[in-house]
């Protein structure tokens, strides 16, 4: 055996032993690097606010502890309201219940001839297999359902931490970082992180805007309606359809449009109806007006950067898939030379294509010709008794 082998056979499962265990690091610590990662946009968006305040001779940490306490008065405000609107309207569909199941089982009476009675349907109901059953997987799974509030409780006030720490000592972290490069490096450093922060500044004032828009609309419509908690409900429809990608406009009109069912159908209906419209003049009028300036991406862009982030990362990449995007191209474009294109090629190629043609033909037509007679004249061509030589 050559005396290199041992050492090397060492070295390959040394290796192997490195990887397995940067592997399994990486997955116990997955959720630590996402938070993280959260906190890190989240301090991006605030730092505008934060610089703003510094400049005016707030110390900066306590510039980013009244944003931070604005956001949070703000949710908190938002949930206490939309939990009472929630209460107060399940305690009235809860009394209202036996009307409403009165008036579905006379609908079914007198449409399939049937003869029901509400009695008999709460007895069938209350016994049935799969209420017991949801009942006692309900009861079983109230340990899982508290360790999974509970987490979802510290990973939040994770991301808080780190986002404040991120804002309130950005200027001390970019030195911090830039310390260890070059100056050419620092330089592309900086300038990354300057596009970082006006990107992701811009979309979430941006979504912000279009989110105060969305809401006073809706809030009109309810209002019109008579529909209750219309102000809660406003607030609910601009925040979740615009901060939430892909599945927010749904999730943002199924809350008013059950509310509304609730008060008179036809309401319903005209609540569809009215989410369905606005949310196609925000798609192709309002928003690629508002975020020209701010993110400027290409909407086909940025809706496979929110698919590519929720493949990739769930949840957390669809909410930092666009901003990132925004990121990176900004910060790509300066470092890729574009020319101007005066025309477009096809058309130049089809037009260029019967120019040539049309030269060609000039050249063919202009072309001198010989005829019999004037070669003949030229002593090119002799006749004699037998014809032409």
């Amino acid at each position: 055996m050559p005396r290199w082998l041992p050492r090397a056979m060492v070295l390959a499962l040394a290796l192997v032993a490195c990887f397995q265990l940067a592997t399994w690091g990486f997955h116990q610590l997955i959720s630590l690097l996402l938070n993280v990662l959260i906190a890190f946009f989240l301090a991006l968006a605030v730092e505008p606010a934060v610089d703003w305040m510094a400049a005016r001779g707030l110390r900066r940490g306590l510039a980013t502890g009244l944003v931070f306490v604005s956001i949070l008065v703000v949710t908190a405000g938002f949930f206490t309201l939309l939990g009472s609107m929630l209460a107060g309207q399940i305690a009235n569909m809860v009394e209202e219940f036996p009307q409403y199941l009165d008036s579905v089982i006379s609908w079914i009476n007198s449409t399939m001839h049937t003869h029901l009675s509400r009695v008999e349907v709460q007895n069938n109901l209350l016994k049935s297999d799969w209420l017991q059953k949801y009942v006692q997987d309900s009861a079983n799974n109230v340990l899982a359902v508290s360790a999974t509030v509970l987490g979802s409780l510290f990973n939040l006030l994770t991301v808080a931490l780190f986002s404040f720490y991120f804002a309130a000592d950005g200027p001390r972290l970019r030195r911090a970082l830039c310390s260890v490069l070059p100056p050419h490096r620092q330089t592309e450093v900086l300038r990354a992180w300057e596009i970082a922060v006006a990107k992701t500044g811009g979309y979430l004032y941006s979504r912000g805007l279009m989110a105060l828009i969305s809401g006073f609309a809706h809030y009109v419509l309810l209002e019109i309606l008579g529909v209750p908690y219309a102000p809660a409900l406003a607030i609910w429809v601009g925040l979740v359809s615009q901060f939430i990608p892909t599945i927010g406009t749904y999730l943002a009109g199924a809350l008013p449009i059950l509310i509304a069912f609730a008060v008179d159908p036809w309401y319903a209906l005209w609540v569809f109806g009215f989410v369905v419209i606005y949310q196609q003049f925000e798609n192709y009028l309002l928003q690629p007006r508002i975020t020209a300036k701010t993110v400027d991406i290409h909407p086909a862009v940025a809706f496979g950067s929110v698919v590519a982030g929720t493949a990739l990362m769930g949840a957390v990449g669809a909410l930092i898939a666009i901003p990132a995007t925004a990121t990176l191209q900004a910060f790509l474009g300066a470092y890729v030379k574009r020319y101007e294109v005066p025309d477009d090629l096809r058309v130049r190629g089809r037009r260029g294509a019967r120019v040539l043609a049309r030269v060609r033909r000039t050249l063919h037509d202009e072309q001198p010709s010989t005829p019999l007679e004037d070669r003949k004249a030229d002593g090119d061509v002799q006749e004699d008794g037998q014809g032409v030589r």
